[in-house]
């Protein structure tokens, strides 16, 4: 029996999405990387913005990441996907600006913060495999959050019932 997941509206699939939606298969997720200068580009385009090249190619990138801003969804928008749940933007390891929006899951939500760590799962749904986002297994160890421990830090003090 296959395992319920949460209604989702799902992209169309077309030559320029394709990749980027479906690579979750092989457990990384690809996105578009000039071969000229090695700049990521997401969301896809035909042309890279940083030097102009045409010359682009899908690479797996490593799904680590910072999250560097969310949101608490408690609207129910969608039926069967209930709130709340973690709306996110993360800020994958491979280059400055290279961002994802995307859910945080496997995590309480008093415990989500700006600079946590995180790593990418993902979630299938009719041959298209959602990118999702999950604390690294060491995000709330003193020094795992950026900055030298700001995660890790502030879950501590809060622990220790430090304004």
């Amino acid at each position: 029996m296959e395992a319920w997941h949460p209604f989702r509206i799902l992209p169309a699939l077309d030559d320029s999405n394709r990749v980027f939606w479906t690579s979750g298969e092989s457990g990384a997720l690809a996105i578009v990387r000039c071969r000229a200068c090695g700049f990521w580009i997401h969301p896809p385009s035909p042309i890279c913005p940083s030097c102009l090249g045409r010359d682009l190619t899908p690479q797996p990138v490593s799904g680590r990441g910072t999250l560097v801003s969310f949101t608490v969804n408690h609207q129910p928008w969608i039926p069967g996907f209930d709130p709340p749940y973690v709306i996110a933007l993360v800020e994958l390891d491979e280059q400055p600006g290279l961002r994802i929006t995307s859910n945080l899951v496997g995590c309480a939500i008093e415990k989500v913060e700006i600079g946590l760590p995180v790593e990418i799962l993902f979630d299938e749904y009719d041959g298209v495999w959602i990118p999702l986002f999950q604390p690294t297994a060491d995000a709330f160890e003193p020094g795992a959050g950026e900055g030298g421990g700001a995660v890790g830090a502030a879950a501590d003090a809060s622990e220790e019932g430090a304004p």
